[in-house]
């Protein structure tokens, strides 16, 4: 995993995606950093890609966008392709001296009859959209200027990333740095169609050519047991006494989720707009028809609880991460929440009625007309 979270800094370098390189990220491993940093405390994010999968990209765009702090993208070495796509996600972009940025359309290949290629077409054609409303809402162009920078596949350099608006400025460099600025990430930039001189003659010296990751080293075999010597004797022919061996300390069983489990898990919590969600549900170990059913149940809070702040806007505004963090249940949130416009509709009653003159009559025709509103609403469900 080649991310690295120091304080509130995280560090993404590598490929975007699992493509089986040397180095990569996902966006399960951004949502697990963003949360142990901590939902809306401010980060500032250190990218240094080639690229990768599109679609991985625009998650973690997703996961970055939906964390509240502040987010700063320093753009280290290269961001290009769908790494461009991540650096717009920053409230702030800033452009290392050195750094490059590319934009262009995503690409792929298809194997199969006229169909699987026409289904490829309208695929790319879709993708090749969104990312281009992701660069114009960021860049201010509009999504044909954003469209004809894809095409055209450009490679700007910091002082052009941010005349074209891809970046607010450029890192400024300290009268006593002499630091070299950092080396693009290791990618096989022969890939693209008009990569720079200087990167094509890196990918070349460094080799950078389609590496297959080193498959991961086999267990040590446990240490072979010495063959105890017989005790000897002492004297009045006692055995000698034998040494019980320490108990071993025990761990706790981990649970762990196959990478490309973790990948859709993390995933279906950013399209269910849940990501934070994904750290807690990938340190339990759930399978995807779990997370599925967990990200499915969240949804319908967060929804309920938007229904209930129309109706009652004094209602806290995170009330639905409080009701996730308690364990509530669909249900159970219902049923508070209902309990709440009750009780906040009575206290109106009360506070802008003369009261009923039959004892509780008042409060119970209140919380029967809220009742029969909700349950419009679908905040109630009938017994």
């Amino acid at each position: 995993m080649a991310v690295l979270v120091n304080g509130n800094e995280i560090v993404l370098s590598g490929t975007v995606g699992d493509l089986y390189w040397d180095e990569c990220f996902t966006a399960s491993d951004v949502i697990v950093a963003l949360a142990q940093i901590g939902r809306g405390a401010d980060v500032t994010i250190r990218l240094n890609s080639g690229g990768g999968i599109a679609t991985e990209g625009a998650a973690i765009h997703s996961a970055l966008a939906a964390h509240t702090g502040r987010k700063t993208i320093v753009v280290e070495g290269i961001a290009a392709s769908a790494a461009s796509v991540i650096a717009m996600a920053g409230d702030e972009i800033v452009m290392a001296l050195g750094a490059l940025m590319m934009v262009h359309d995503p690409s792929g290949f298809t194997f199969g009859t006229v169909s699987d290629h026409e289904a490829s077409v309208r695929s790319l054609t879709a993708l090749a959209t969104a990312m281009a409303a992701i660069y114009s809402d960021r860049t201010g162009h509009t999504v044909d200027e954003a469209r004809a920078d894809m095409r055209a596949e450009i490679w700007m350099t910091p002082e052009e990333a941010v005349e074209r608006g891809y970046a607010d400025r450029v890192q400024a460099k300290a009268a006593n740095d002499d630091a070299v600025p950092a080396e693009p990430t290791a990618f096989d930039y022969r890939l693209f169609t008009h990569p720079p001189e200087r990167l094509v003659a890196l990918a070349d010296q460094r080799a950078w050519t389609n590496r297959a990751r080193a498959p991961a080293a086999a267990p040590a075999a446990p240490p072979r047991q010495k063959e105890k010597l017989m005790a000897t004797e002492k004297a009045g022919n006692e055995p000698a006494p034998t040494t019980k061996p320490a108990p071993q300390p025990t761990t706790a069983p981990t649970a762990t989720v196959a990478r490309s489990d973790a990948a859709e898990i993390a995933k279906l919590c950013v399209d269910g707009g849940v990501p934070a969600m994904a750290s807690t549900l990938l340190a339990e170990g759930v399978t995807i028809d779990q997370a599925k059913a967990r990200i499915g149940a969240a949804s319908e809070i967060k929804n309920l609880v938007a229904l209930a702040r129309r109706k009652d806007p004094t209602l806290p505004a995170d009330l639905d991460a409080t009701m996730l963090a308690e364990g509530k249940t669909v249900e159970q949130a219902r049923a508070a929440l209902f309990d709440k416009l009750v009780a906040a509709e009575e206290k109106t009653s009360i506070s802008s009625h003369p009261p009923a003159p039959t004892g509780n009559a008042g409060l119970t025709a209140s919380a029967s007309s809220m009742e029969r509103e909700l349950r419009r609403a679908g905040m109630k469900k009938d017994a």
